[in-house]
């Protein structure tokens, strides 16, 4: 919880300067609040990149898990081919695109964000945030809305990857990167391999 706490002093040392460029330019009261709650909303949704997170080994460690998941997946699990067209179309896009940013930053940012606030006195447990716990425990109900039981208890632990990242990093951009890989990889090599074998 270090780099949490951490994460919010630097969020306050940008907010205290972007202060002091507010008055020393002289704006409005109501432009300065409508900058203070920008640095909020920001610091809050993990918006920021306090450090390279490309570089560290725990992120590439579970970059390099993902082809051993996929792997995983083609031996234990009977997937729906998706066809040639449909690996390049919109839809595709946004499964491995905007559906991570988007979940990442509903569930990361917002939920997990709001929840590193009061629940910093938590310890971690195995290197796992209570607000992590948490998040994964509602970003795997929210999957039961379109998936199956087994499908939903299976995202869990991607989704404790992600909000490890998170708390790690203070930043949601980790948990997008990662998050649009492994769906990608997903669909590329999970139901790409089915669709290579039906050929």
């Amino acid at each position: 919880m270090k780099l949490d706490l951490r994460a919010r002093e630097l969020s306050s040392e940008q907010i205290s300067h972007t202060d002091l460029i507010v008055e020393a330019s002289g704006v409005s009261p109501h432009e300065r609040f409508m900058l203070r709650l920008s640095a909020h909303v920001t610091a809050l949704l993990g918006l920021h990149n306090h450090r390279p997170f490309h570089r560290d080994p725990v992120f590439l460690s579970l970059f390099v898990c993902g082809p051993f998941v996929w792997c995983a997946m083609t031996e234990g699990f009977q997937f729906q081919p998706l066809s040639q067209h449909v690996l390049w179309s919109v839809a595709f896009l946004s499964i491995a695109l905007w559906q991570p940013l988007l979940e990442e930053l509903l569930f990361r940012g917002i939920i997990q964000g709001h929840m590193l606030q009061p629940l910093t006195r938590w310890k971690p447990w195995i290197g796992l945030s209570m607000p992590n716990l948490l998040t994964s425990l509602f970003f795997s109900l929210a999957h039961l809305a379109g998936h199956s039981i087994t499908w939903s208890l299976l995202v869990f632990v991607p989704s404790l990857c992600f909000g490890f990242v998170r708390d790690r990093f203070g930043s949601v951009y980790p948990s997008i990167i990662l998050h649009a890989f492994y769906n990608v990889g997903h669909f590329l090599f999970v139901d790409g391999v089915m669709l290579f074998n039906s050929r």
